[in-house]
């Protein structure tokens, strides 16, 4: 087995003050969403696309892809978002297969309320704390470490196909090198759920 390469006490700190920046931050910018344009976190991500796209209208697989959902919950969000009038949903014309999300002039006039208001709170609970040369120093770091969830994502996936069929408490044989011995995986239906991502 590889040996667990353990966080030093700088790079432990460092972890424990972005896990407790992330909780703060959207914490605040939920609340804020709430209380200034009465919707929540999970609204504005759909909303955003959707504002961006041609006609207000994606296919909902596209949806799922741009915010980095699985397909139940997205169905369930636009359930939910139905009943308010923010958005429709409507079988796809050109294959029959999946269906469209439409956002609707009430959902347009929700998003265009509440962009203004959460991008203040942006700046205020976050660009506002950093000097310019904070910003400067690495621009780039996010796009840098966000190609590694998308590897995750693929790998999470083999491996949760190749414990599919695994007992409870039961742990994957391991082939030399640390990886999973898949000499004697079987084919696997199972959908599985991709890692969540959230997005201001």
């Amino acid at each position: 087995m590889a040996e667990t390469r353990w966080l030093d006490q700088r790079e432990a700190h460092l972890w424990q003050a972005y896990r407790d920046l992330n909780r703060e931050l959207y914490g605040a910018l939920e609340v804020q969403l709430l209380r200034d344009a009465g919707l929540s976190g999970a609204d504005y991500q759909v909303l955003v696309p959707l504002s961006s796209a041609p006609l207000g209208v994606l296919r909902a697989r596209e949806l799922c892809a741009q915010i980095g959902w699985d397909r139940s919950r997205l169905s369930h969000q636009v359930s939910r978002m139905e009943r308010r009038g923010l958005v429709t949903r409507k079988e796809c014309s050109e294959d029959g297969r999946g269906s469209m999300i439409c956002l609707t002039d009430a959902g347009r006039a929700a998003i265009e309320g509440a962009a203004p208001e959460h991008a203040e709170a942006a700046r205020r609970y976050f660009f506002d704390l950093l000097s310019n040369n904070e910003l400067e120093r690495e621009p780039d770091a996010p796009q840098r470490v966000t190609p590694l969830f998308a590897r995750l994502d693929t790998e999470f996936a083999a491996e949760s196909a190749s414990c599919s069929h695994l007992r409870p408490g039961q742990r994957p044989r391991r082939a030399p090198g640390g990886r999973p011995d898949r000499s004697q995986e079987r084919s696997s239906s199972s959908i599985v759920m991709a890692l969540p991502r959230r997005t201001l």
